[in-house]
């Protein structure tokens, strides 16, 4: 089955190339960025500034290759894809949980910015903590190391054509 989606905005950020980027929101705190929503789609930024956090699903739009098996930021030897939040996935799609600071007519002002200048959105879900957040018991693999996150910076490593 084919699907296509439409960009509703597109993500600006410091980050220009994604080598010494964040690998995660956590690693990100304080970094601010904008996003700028698509006229079309402006109407449809009503009533969410009353959540002070949100979801950004994105397209991860300097992916060149799919890689099932990869090596992650934060390990040694190779992972399964869906075991990881590696960007050479078969949807290149990226997930990030943002700030909303404020909202400017069609700019989303937000804080917590792991994510390369000029990605294109595809959509923003208000984050619930009763609803997103389940207790979880186990991490696989990222037992022991996720504390990294904060710290560990991007690499080129997805970048190539393999």
């Amino acid at each position: 089955m084919n699907i296509e989606y439409i960009s509703i905005g597109i993500i600006h950020s410091p980050f220009q190339e994604i080598a010494g980027m964040p690998i995660q929101p956590t690693g990100a705190r304080g970094v601010k960025g904008d996003i700028e929503i698509y006229p079309e789609f402006v109407a449809g930024l009503e009533d969410l500034l009353g959540f002070s956090h949100l979801f950004l699903i994105y397209h991860f739009h300097r992916v060149k290759s799919v890689n099932l098996q990869v090596m992650p930021f934060l390990d040694k030897q190779p992972r399964g894809i869906f075991s990881t939040r590696a960007p050479t996935r078969p949807n290149p799609i990226g997930l990030s949980v943002v700030k909303l600071i404020e909202i400017e007519e069609s700019i989303l002002r937000v804080e917590n910015v792991d994510i390369l200048d000029g990605t294109p959105l595809l959509d923003i879900k208000p984050c619930i903590p009763r609803f997103d957040h389940p207790k979880v018991e186990r991490i696989g693999w990222l037992e022991g190391v996720d504390n990294e996150v904060s710290y560990h910076r991007s690499d080129q490593r997805f970048e190539s054509d393999h």
